[in-house]
């Protein structure tokens, strides 16, 4: 028996009863029970309906006979780019020294996908989840990690009382790339950032604009503080890239939010004869495999993303054999030191 309710006949109710009464599917009848992403108010009262009509009580204690898969899902934004490998190898060999295999998606920075992605994986009855880099809002984080363990990893969340976070502190990233600009006599610095108008303050991004403002305040530079915006993720910045360093103000020095920016201003500014540092310093941050080849030189800060990887996966282990008091980790970052400052 798996599920079980009582209804006029004294026959037992199973989900399937419901979903034929309501006229859907079974796995409609499933979403509407876990409160999942995307389902209607129709679909909701209309399933609503059947479970009360049916008198439908789930039976949790035979879902808990199921017992463990040893699999676990793990939930990224993308795998292009070059941080994010370190990561997700540590959680897997990390889990694989626990008996666990891991099973990896792709979200596409598409909240609707990242939303499917969690419930297809506990549909499949996976022991948790480890989502990377989320661009689906905390409100829905709180609501699958009452159903299936989760832990975040570059996910700001610090309140969030239902899943755990790791996160580089990129405040302090943001804050040690600056001072390293400032300790080597630059005093023009500005970030370049991206449209982050709609984003949280959960994204990375923000944390390091917050470190960059800290520290310009610091030093009594204010008023000298600049973020030049490029065009959200996934749009072209080539053109702005280029207005950015042919501006009559440009500043002396640039600290780039990511290496994902910072590598294609290196080569914008090969392109257009500008010296690094000579003419211009710059600074990234993710210290990812590009910014250490000789020929880029690219001084970066440093999150640690092995550290990231192995924490998160210890502290999804142990909520998953019963911790409940939700832990927010921050990793301590460090700057890499190279020939473009």
């Amino acid at each position: 028996m798996t599920e079980q309710g009582v209804g006029g006949s004294g026959e037992r109710v199973t989900i399937r009863h419901v979903a034929k009464d309501a006229g859907v599917s079974v796995a409609a009848v499933s979403k509407v029970m876990r409160n999942a992403y995307g389902v209607s108010d129709q679909l909701r009262q209309k399933v609503e309906a059947s479970i009360e009509k049916l008198n439908y009580r789930p039976s949790f204690a035979a879902r808990g006979m199921r017992g463990r898969t040893y699999t676990i899902g793990i939930l990224v934004i993308e795998l292009t780019n070059p941080f994010l490998p370190p990561v997700i190898e540590s959680v897997i060999g990390h889990l694989s020294d626990n008996g666990y295999k891991a099973l990896v998606g792709v979200g596409h920075s598409v909240d609707q996908i990242e939303a499917s992605m969690i419930e297809a994986m506990i549909d499949n009855r996976m022991d948790g989840v480890i989502v990377i880099a989320p661009r689906i809002g905390g409100k829905f984080l709180e609501t699958f990690a009452q159903q299936i363990p989760i832990v975040t990893i570059a996910h700001h969340e610090p309140n969030a009382t239902t899943y755990d976070t790791v996160n580089s502190d990129d405040r302090e990233g943001a804050r040690l790339a600056v001072r390293a600009m400032l300790d080597r006599g630059y005093r023009d610095i500005a970030m370049v950032g991206y449209d982050s108008r709609a984003a949280a303050a959960t994204e990375v991004a923000r944390q390091r604009e917050a470190g960059y403002l800290d520290v310009m305040k610091e030093a009594g530079l204010e008023r000298q503080a600049r973020i030049l915006r490029l065009p959200p993720p996934g749009e072209d910045r080539s053109q702005v890239l280029k207005a950015i360093l042919q501006t009559r103000d440009r500043p002396r020095a640039m600290f780039v939010w990511s290496d994902l920016d910072a590598i294609p201003f290196l080569s914008t500014c090969q392109s257009l004869g500008i010296r690094v540092p000579e003419d211009i310093a710059v600074i990234g941050y993710d210290n990812s495999p590009p910014a250490a080849i000789p020929l880029v030189g690219l001084s970066s800060v440093d999150q640690n993303p092995e550290e990231m990887g192995r924490v998160a996966a210890d502290l999804l282990l142990s909520r998953m054999t019963g911790r409940r008091k939700t832990q927010h980790v921050l990793i301590k970052p460090g700057v890499v030191v190279r020939k473009t400052i």
